[in-house]
Formats: C-alpha cells, sequence, structure tokens
C-alpha cells in the first residue's frame, strides 16, 4: 500500500469515527431517508436553508465506514454552499466514483478535499453506492427543502 493510499485510508477512518454533522433538526426545511438495498446501508439526511444557502445539513444513519465516512466528508463540504454548488460537488464526486480508481483532474480533487480520499473506493463497484448514499439523500432533502420549504412533506 503506497503511503497515498494510507492517508487516504486514514482519512476515511476518522471520518467514520468522528463523524461531522451527524444529528437531528427539530423542523427541517427538508428531510430524505435513503437505503443502500445491497448492504442495507442508510441514512436520513434533514437540510435548512436560507434562501439558496445551504444553513444546516445534519443527518443520522448505520452502515459501513465507508457510507458514515463519505456522508461526514460530505457534511463539510456542502454546508454554507448555495444549493447549486452542492451539486457542482455531487457531480465531482459522481464523477470520481466514475472513474474506477484511476482519479480525476487534480483541481477538481482539490474542490472536494476529503472527499479526494475515496478515490479507492472507486475501484469497488459494490462500495460506490456506499459511498454516494448520503449525497443522493443530500440532493432530495436538498430538492424538496427547496420547494416550499419542505411543507407537505
Amino acid at each position: 500500500m503506497s503511503s497515498l493510499d494510507s492517508l487516504y485510508q486514514e482519512i476515511i477512518l476518522d471520518h467514520a469515527k468522528a463523524r461531522h454533522g451527524q444529528g437531528i433538526l427539530d423542523n427541517p426545511d427538508g428531510e430524505s431517508f435513503q437505503v443502500n438495498p445491497t448492504c442495507g446501508d442508510q441514512v436520513t439526511v434533514q437540510v435548512n436553508l436560507e434562501g439558496d444557502t445551504i444553513r444546516q445539513l445534519v443527518w443520522d444513519g448505520k452502515g459501513c465506514s465507508i457510507s458514515q465516512a463519505s456522508i461526514s466528508v460530505m457534511t463539510g463540504l456542502v454546508e454554507g454552499k448555495t444549493v447549486a454548488e452542492s451539486e457542482e460537488l455531487l457531480g465531482l464526486f459522481q464523477e470520481l466514483m466514475n472513474a474506477r480508481g484511476k482519479g480525476i483532474a487534480d483541481d477538481k480533487l482539490d474542490r472536494l478535499e476529503d472527499g479526494a480520499a475515496f478515490v479507492g473506493v472507486a475501484q469497488f463497484p459494490a462500495r460506490i453506492k456506499c459511498a454516494l448514499l448520503g449525497w443522493m439523500a443530500m440532493r432530495d432533502a436538498t430538492i424538496k427543502a427547496s420547494k416550499g420549504k419542505g411543507e407537505g412533506e
């Protein structure tokens, strides 16, 4: 294992243990519950928007270290960003996952910050859904929040 692989593994394990953004909101603007039927990982992501900015994103879930770490990393990346910026980051993360371990351009990796650590996960197709689970929940929750701040949800 290269020193870069070791560093990436350490980042994932650190985020899996010290989960950023884990919690529950009393009155979220949007919420999404997602399950990975392949392995049983599950997450509920809740957001509060201020205009089109993700003011607060929290989550609660259970699953493998990859899914939990990915959600933790995502929380740090998208909180404080606009919904459009969070969609761009989701697109970059999906691109990284679709690269099948070959990686993506350095400028894109830089924008993903700790999310770059998941480059190795992309080599394992069965684990890609684990890494994307929270991102899909974030997208769904922000869409719901943007459409009337979760009314009727």
